[in-house]
């Protein structure tokens, strides 16, 4: 499996947009975007990626969360490449295939397990590949340095699963990605969410309402 980060002009607010590739060009594996981002300068990273000679640069796309910053350009990415869109709720406009917590799919040559992290949206997921170690986890917030603030039941118990996996890498949808000391950096965070439970239990309300596992669409790509 090969991971590209997508490059970015660094003039516009943007999430990190990933290409997941097999490890040599083969037509069966899956070109996967993870997130899409706003930034234009996207087309031209992806047209620049080693795809393999008759693919499709982008064969699907899979979205973190809803959040505005990570899925801006998703019209435009489907009208160039028509991939499907998979997602866990139906927040942005183009989304086309639903996926639930546990289920699989291959990203380049490797299958990737969903994992449903309500907290920062109710429709917030991280991918995760137990033969690589790898995890994408958009804004899901897995570095938590200190006790305090308040965090929801389905989150800490998505956390609690998280740090029983083998995690070696962290692709986060903002900043650089963490290759060392990924398990005890989340067993840290969960033990300070715990703390923070300890003063007494408080929930954090999730920044995006209203999502719906089912058709239609909500609100269009361009919206936080």
């Amino acid at each position: 499996m090969r991971v590209i980060a997508q490059r970015a002009s660094g003039n516009i607010y943007t999430s990190n947009a990933y290409l997941v590739l097999g490890s040599w060009s083969h037509l069966g594996y899956v070109n996967t975007l993870v997130d899409v981002g706003c930034d234009p300068v996207l087309f031209a990273s992806l047209e620049d990626a080693p795809t393999g000679v008759g693919k499709s640069r982008v064969e699907q796309v899979i979205l973190t969360h809803g959040h505005y910053d990570h899925c801006t350009l998703l019209p435009a990415v489907v009208e160039l490449y028509r991939p499907p869109v998979f997602a866990f709720a139906r927040c942005v406009e183009g989304v086309t295939n639903l996926v639930g917590d546990g289920e699989t799919l291959y990203l380049g040559d490797r299958r990737f397990t969903v994992i449903h992290t309500p907290g920062h949206t109710e429709d917030s997921i991280c991918l995760f590949s137990e033969q690589d170690g790898v995890l994408f986890c958009g804004d899901t917030p897995l570095i938590i340095n200190s006790p305090g603030g308040s965090y929801e039941p389905g989150f800490i118990r998505a956390l609690e699963r998280l740090c029983e996996l083998d995690v070696r890498s962290i692709y986060f949808g903002h900043g650089k990605p963490l290759h060392e000391g990924c398990g005890r950096r989340l067993r840290l965070s969960l033990e300070n969410v715990r703390l923070s439970f300890a003063h007494g239990p408080r929930h954090l309300e999730r920044t995006v309402g209203g999502c719906r596992r089912g058709p239609p669409a909500a609100v269009s790509a361009g919206q936080s």
